[in-house]
């Protein structure tokens, strides 16, 4: 799950390298000298058209919505799924339907929402009728290279066979260019790239990692960035989010963060967020910190009442104490 995303970029048209590409910025307003006009960068997004009961985008609309910033993210589903429906109407219209391919590179640091939001895509491109079954096949290098010559593209192809009429998920997929040009990671990405072609329109392939080693990934094979006309950047959660995040984790299982341990937990996590710039797992940090509060919360209320049960409050509190760290 990820940074509020401020501005979305447009959507390519027609031609086979078609891009859309999520340019993201900081959230920070600028600021604007009394004698300057203001520039408006863009036209405002036309809102969403209502609905109806039974439109199979609902289902996906509320698994978005609880997801805490994200808002580029949720327009461009949005917009995928206008795309197939406006192709649809065309096609009943004796229109030319077009022939769009949908697979996708996320960037971003751990715990930005790359594998929810994946899910939910391959979850719309069934209901949509892209892709037959839906599902998501997640794997990393390990999954994909071999130990011997042959062994990688056979591992690949079977992968690729498994994810036929859903996702394939590659993560910190940038690992399989590593090794250089004798490393058998280059042979899962011809062997990806050859599936790609053979499998049209079968499955959906989605890149993720780390947005710098994405882009040198990339740099290895001329032919790879034409081949992903969807990319998206998944921004890092601000501090504020990461506590609103944090208080959802708790009230999904019944808990309170008090208010001195939300004070707590911001400072923490200002100066988390300052000494490990490059290593900080945004929510999954967040939520690792929350399980902890609530074993260390079990631990205290039994040595507090060693006889009897403690008050519905007391049950449901998590205190300052109750959150802990490594020093």
């Amino acid at each position: 799950m990820d940074d509020r995303v401020v501005n979305s970029g447009g959507s390519g048209s027609g031609r086979p390298a078609r891009q859309i590409n999520i340019v993201l910025r900081s959230s920070e307003p600028l600021a604007l000298a009394s004698s300057s006009p203001p520039q408006l960068e863009s036209e405002p997004a036309p809102s969403a058209r209502p609905l109806p009961p039974n439109d199979p985008f609902l289902d996906i609309q509320r698994e978005l919505d609880p997801m805490v910033g994200l808002e580029n993210v949720k327009q461009l589903i949005y917009e995928i799924y206008a795309l197939l429906q406006i192709s649809r109407m065309r096609s009943e219209a004796g229109l030319s339907g077009g022939s769009h391919v949908y697979h996708m590179i996320f960037t971003g640091n751990p715990g930005t929402g790359k594998t929810t939001i994946a899910r939910i895509v391959a979850k719309l491109f069934q209901k949509m009728g892209v892709l037959s079954k839906g599902h998501m096949i997640e794997v990393e290098r390990a999954d994909l290279v071999g130990e011997y010559i042959g062994h990688t593209a056979q591992k690949t192809r079977d992968l690729v066979r498994k994810a036929l009429g859903g996702v394939l998920f590659v993560d910190e997929a940038y690992s399989l260019a590593r090794g250089g040009e004798k490393d058998f990671g280059k042979e899962a990405i011809d062997t990806l790239v050859k599936a790609m072609e053979d499998n049209r329109n079968q499955f959906v392939l989605i890149l993720a990692g780390y947005p710098l080693e994405i882009e040198q990934f990339l740099m290895t094979n001329p032919g790879l960035p034409s081949r992903f006309p969807i990319q998206i950047e998944f921004p890092d959660y601000s501090v504020d989010q990461l506590i609103q995040i944090a208080e959802l984790m708790a009230k999904d299982r019944d808990y309170t963060l008090m208010p001195q341990s939300v004070f707590k937990l911001r400072q923490h996590l200002m100066l988390e967020k300052t000494m490990s710039m490059f290593a900080f797992s945004n929510a999954r940090y967040v939520r690792n910190i929350i399980e902890k509060a609530f074993r260390h919360q079990a631990v205290r209320l039994m040595g507090q009442h060693p006889v009897g049960s403690p008050g519905k409050q007391e049950l449901m509190s998590v205190r300052p104490e109750d959150l802990k760290w490594e020093k």
